[in-house]
């Protein structure tokens, strides 16, 4: 990327925020308008790429998993329409296969939920090879484990001996383990 096109990004502080989850999609918009950004939401693929063809924005913020499906298909039209668009991809379920797909196709970096606005901004303004500066606050590494198992739990239909079977897990284990709340 040129000089000029750098300064031409950073003077766009246009932004999409694609995620289904309508509170945090709301919290976040706030949030990023304090910061100046100009911001634009869906809700949903369909939203999402109608918004990056008639108005692909300098940033994006743009949820995997969506209900209509994968956010990485709006990540796809962001690069075609722009392609100095910067695009952080977000999930819930943080998975290695998911982040190497994400960034092939374009994304500037991936993080997982709950990723707070200052990550977000962190991660959409780091320029070239720079990183951002660690989370704040990120998940324990219990939080990560637990995450993981709900994910498979769902994706087996909340099936407690499909998802020990495919967890390679006890199935009297994995029963606590899902009995017990959440771990910060």
């Amino acid at each position: 990327m040129s000089e000029e096109e750098t300064l031409n990004l950073g003077e766009d502080l246009s932004l999409l925020l694609v995620d289904d989850d309508e509170p945090f999609l709301r919290r976040l918009a706030r949030a990023m308008e304090k910061r100046g950004f100009q911001v634009e939401t869906a809700e949903t693929v369909a939203a999402g790429k109608a918004i990056a063809t008639a108005r692909p924005p300098a940033y994006a913020v743009v949820d995997l998993r969506l209900e209509d499906g994968n956010g990485l298909d709006v990540v796809e039209v962001l690069r075609e329409k722009r392609p100095d668009s910067r695009i952080v991809v977000l999930t819930g379920y943080g998975a290695i296969a998911t982040a190497v797909a994400a960034v092939k196709i374009g994304a500037t970096d991936y993080l997982s939920k709950p990723a707070d606005a200052n990550d977000i901004v962190n991660a959409l303004l780091a320029r070239g090879d720079e990183l951002p500066p660690p989370p704040e606050n990120p998940m324990s590494a219990d939080r990560v484990r637990w995450e993981h198992i709900q994910r498979v739990y769902e994706l087996c239909d909340r099936n407690v001996s499909e998802t020990a079977r495919r967890l390679n897990m006890h199935r009297r284990t994995l029963q606590r383990i899902l009995a017990k709340r959440s771990p910060r």
